[in-house]
């Protein structure tokens, strides 16, 4: 008969995602059969998955640990912010509507149905169902309605373990503090705790750890120290992309977007010794010394374009070019590099239209239709092939698409400007093909690793599983499931 088991967290990025992988890739070396579920997650940097829709990044990274395929039963509720206060909202791996917040908590009730149906449909399938929740329970004013912490869990009868992020002070009173406030029904769910991300000695913390025992009743399952791989592992959000601190290589710069999506383009060249990532945050300006600059997606392609000018990045841009740099967009950044962006529906906020950076011989008019497909592509200037994938909405025409970035089955895509230092195309992830980033790399002269980044990833699951294995209770953890 399947179980399942929820990890939930006192709070918001406390390594939720990073011990559900670990633990399906534990519960995978026991002969379990296992799939990753999360009832609602935020990002805007989404996967596409195999049977043609999109659910968060961490997801399709425990699909990798579970040694499975995305699916979008894996996450059936994906919120992708599109302005302050709205977002854009996927069921199942399919936009429904975009809404405000208030209107999203009117509408949570209703989604309930569908959390379950994909949870069913995985618990029909797996031995094992590891659950991970979104923010906290604690944020008991969300309580009501709520389809991604106790609300789920106490539909779906999942037992829960509470992870505290010690790393951030205040551990027992992140979860002594939980249990205070959340509702006795609620508590009763939770079997035990994690302390996680332990710098030093973690017998220092003995004191504490039955501390939290003595007050809460709930079983503690260990302290798991900081980990010091998990930067190699893609990032879901764009404020976790960490980079060694390097002085030397290939200057790649990314402009932090306002809203930037689907940045999983980046995991691989940080992962690179010859390469320096720098993320660009807003009111810095560009680096003299930049190589290549990476305008990312953008959930919001006309708003970012006014965020870049608002920043100064668009004069930056220009003076690089002047200078001999180089310019990569990708996907919304491409369409940003053109002289022109179209919305004439509406579709990523008011219709209008909205004046472009001008570095490629193109315009865009934005369309409701979104292209969402796994894609395999020939990079023209080096041909090298490209396995990725396509999630946008738009086209893009005009001259420079006579000299395209890639070919699809015989197809231009992309575009390159005539004097081939500015590049734009629709491609995502293109960074993990091993053979194409080397001649990407080669083409400014830097030597890349003689690594594969996807089986980089494989041996950092490898070494995380054995990092939980050796600082937690993973057996009686997993026989907590029910």
């Amino acid at each position: 008969m399947s179980k399942s088991l929820m990890v939930q967290g006192t709070g918001s990025n406390v390594g939720k995602s990073m011990l559900v992988a670990g633990l399906c890739r534990a519960a995978v070396r026991r002969g379990v059969s296992v799939a990753p579920f999360k009832p609602q997650n935020m990002s805007n940097n989404a996967a596409v998955t195999a049977d043609g829709g999109e659910i968060g990044r961490a997801q399709a990274l425990q699909a990798m640990a579970c040694g499975l395929a995305p699916h979008t039963d894996m996450n059936p509720v994906l919120l992708k912010p599109e302005t302050d206060v709205g977002s854009q909202v996927v069921v199942q791996g399919k936009r429904i509507a975009t809404v405000k917040a208030r209107d999203y908590a009117r509408m949570k009730p209703q989604l309930m149905a569908s959390v379950l149906d994909s949870f069913n449909r995985l618990k029909s399938r797996y031995d094992l169902v590891l659950v991970e929740g979104a923010g906290s329970p604690a944020e008991v004013n969300l309580r009501p309605g709520d389809i991604a912490n106790m609300g789920f869990a106490r539909a779906a009868d999942v037992p829960v373990i509470l992870t505290g992020d010690i790393d951030r002070g205040g551990v027992i009173a992140q979860i002594v503090g939980t249990q205070a406030v959340i509702d006795p029904a609620d508590a009763a769910m939770i079997s035990g705790f994690i302390i996680n991300r332990f710098r030093g000695d973690p017998t220092l913390f003995d004191d504490g750890y039955r501390m939290i025992e003595d007050q809460t009743g709930w079983r503690g399952f260990g302290v798991v120290p900081w980990f010091n791989d998990a930067w190699k592992l893609p990032a879901e959000d764009a404020l976790d992309i960490s980079t060694p601190n390097r002085n030397d290589g290939l200057h790649v710069v990314c402009l932090k977007l306002s809203r930037i999506s689907n940045f999983d383009d980046l995991d691989p060249l940080a992962q690179e010794p010859g390469v320096r990532l720098t993320m660009l945050h807003a009111g810095q300006p560009l680096p003299a010394d930049t190589d290549v600059v990476i305008l990312p997606g953008s959930k919001s392609t006309r708003g970012d374009l006014a965020f870049i000018r608002a920043q100064g990045w668009d004069e930056d841009m220009r003076a690089h070019h002047r200078r001999g740099g180089h310019v990569l967009g990708i996907c919304g950044g491409f369409q940003m590099l053109g002289h022109m962006v179209s919305d004439p529906d509406g579709i990523e906020g008011p219709a209008g239209t909205a004046r472009g950076l001008g570095l490629l011989d193109i315009a865009t008019v934005m369309t409701a239709d979104k292209r969402l497909s796994e894609t395999t592509a020939v990079h023209v200037p080096t041909g090298c092939g490209i396995t990725g994938y396509e999630m946008h909405k738009g086209f893009s025409e005009g001259a420079d698409r006579a000299r395209p970035f890639a070919r699809i089955g015989g197809q231009n895509e992309g575009a390159l400007s005539e004097d081939g230092r500015v590049a734009g195309t629709y491609l995502h992830g293109m960074f993990r093909s091993d053979a194409f980033r080397r001649a990407w790399l080669a083409g400014f002269g830097t030597e890349a690793a003689d690594t594969a980044y996807d089986k980089a990833v494989e041996d950092v699951l490898e070494n995380l599983a054995d990092w939980l294995e050796q600082h937690l209770n993973v057996d009686d953890l997993l026989a907590s499931a029910r």
